[in-house]
């Protein structure tokens, strides 16, 4: 018989469940690089995307941050290494993109930052799991 208990257990230090982040981790990163990160740079378009300002900062600083919260950021997440700090360059960006940019839009439209927020968010308030960098040079020898 199944224990009905086991199933509405959470067991977030499982081994499957660390599994699961890494997998987590790096397709949610692999997906901004590819959607969003690329088109910064002009890989796959024309021209590179020039980024919204709606905060009014100077180009050159808009452009580079928002890049680097496509391309770089990612890349921290899904080796692991100082993963919930790499989160927060890529929440402002979303976030931003949810509440300034397309907050009085339809909801088809406005629901991609929004996702990409709450992936984030997961990752930045849980960590990267067991199998990262983060948990490689903070373990206790």
């Amino acid at each position: 018989m199944i224990n009905i208990y086991a199933l509405l257990r959470s067991n977030l230090g499982t081994k499957l469940n660390n599994i699961v982040l890494l997998f987590f981790r790096i397709a949610i990163s692999c997906e901004l690089i590819y959607a969003h990160g690329l088109k910064k740079i002009g890989i796959g378009t024309a021209l590179a995307e020039v980024v919204p300002n709606p905060l009014g900062l100077p180009e050159a600083l808009n452009q580079a941050f928002a890049t680097t919260a496509n391309l770089v950021m990612p890349i921290f997440i899904i080796l692991g290494l100082m993963t919930r700090i790499a989160t927060l360059p890529i929440l402002a960006v979303t976030l931003t993109g949810y509440f300034v940019l397309h907050f009085n839009d339809p909801a088809l439209v406005k629901d991609v930052p929004l996702i990409y927020s709450l992936c984030f968010l997961l990752i930045c308030f849980i960590g990267a799991g067991r199998y990262s960098l983060d948990h490689y040079i903070s373990k206790e020898k």
